[in-house]
């Protein structure tokens, strides 16, 4: 079946240079669109039974996470906001099927003026990534901490162990964001060839945030030092996402060539498409693959070595200037 359609989601206020990955911070905007009644590229049954089988093993890794009151590693409280310290493999928030979460466990420590859990939460981290995270216990401190958030006043650095042994001192990697098809329901970097096989599809087909725009991706990188693994070189960074994607951390180190050590999604054999989506990394000096899966083999079943390591922001009530720090446990 064949379809007309203008394809908003491919060229709508961005040049068609915003598909292609750059290492330059420059933005690239321009006014065009495109008429295609060229057929979907992407089979909608074939999909959504990836996709069904993949959210089916995510609720089964859901299901593993484990914390209580009492494990709470807190870094400080007041009477409105919480700092807690979050070990990897813990949810954040409830899954689907209500399996524990950190955000609970603060809520039966601290309690909260809504008496709600979910109002407590202002940002979160990915199961597999340790660190710190705010909690809010009161209404204000919620609304201020969600302007903090919205507004991008909070400042945060993440600790990495990479494979392979950067060159680059520092950078910034400028890769453009989208939904994978390939691979439901995970990131990876966006290509022209990869939206225009999207023409054609509706949100009945693929669901809305396959089709979304692509999202300009920002991620600074300073090297802290080179180091080994079992005989294997890595590299830890700082990585600050500057425009907060989701699970951007992990796709750009990917795409650069150096993907995050322990990283079972975005690294070596994972769940996502191998290097961000891409052929192969954009860096000069990119792990080999021999090098990524003896890198794979040292690390076993162990976390991801990725660390949420310094928060910084305005208190939403008081206005007075905090900053935390928290040791990367590897």
């Amino acid at each position: 079946m064949r379809f007309t359609l203008i394809a908003y989601f491919l060229l709508a206020s961005t040049s068609v240079n915003a598909f292609a990955p750059s290492l330059s911070v420059g933005r690239c905007y321009g006014s065009s669109s495109l008429q295609s009644t060229v057929e979907a590229a992407v089979s909608p049954a074939e999909f959504n039974s990836k996709l069904e089988a993949q959210l089916a093993k995510l609720a089964a890794k859901d299901a593993s996470s484990k914390i209580s009151a009492n494990d709470l590693k807190v870094v400080h409280e007041d009477e409105h906001i919480v700092v807690v310290d979050k070990p990897a493999g813990v949810l954040c928030v409830p899954s689907k099927n209500n399996d524990s979460s950190l955000s609970q466990a603060v809520f039966e420590k601290f309690g909260s003026e809504s008496g709600r859990a979910d109002k407590m939460v202002v940002h979160r981290l990915g199961m597999d990534t340790s660190g710190l995270v705010v909690f809010a216990r009161t209404e204000a401190a919620l609304r201020g901490m969600n302007t903090l958030f919205r507004t991008r006043a909070v400042t945060r650095a993440y600790e990495a162990l990479v494979c392979g042994t950067m060159e680059e001192t520092e950078g910034v990697i400028n890769m453009p964001l989208m939904r994978d098809y390939e691979f439901p329901p995970y990131m990876r970097v966006s290509t022209e060839e990869h939206q225009r096989a999207l023409i054609g599809l509706s949100v009945e087909d693929v669901g809305k945030k396959v089709l979304e725009r692509p999202k300009e991706s920002l991620t600074k990188f300073v090297v802290v030092g080179k180091e080994e693994m079992e005989g294997n070189a890595v590299t830890r960074v700082s990585l600050t996402s500057i425009s907060g994607r989701t699970h951007q951390l992990n796709v750009h180190c990917a795409a650069y060539g150096h993907p995050i050590v322990g990283d079972k999604v975005y690294g070596i054999n994972g769940e996502a498409a191998p290097n961000g989506g891409l052929k192969e990394g954009t860096s000069a000096s990119r792990a080999s693959v021999e090098l990524q899966e003896s890198i794979a083999a040292a690390v076993g079943d162990k976390s991801m070595c990725v660390h949420a390591k310094t928060i910084s922001f305005e208190h939403p009530v008081t206005g007075d200037k905090l900053s935390f720090e928290s040791a990367a446990p590897f």
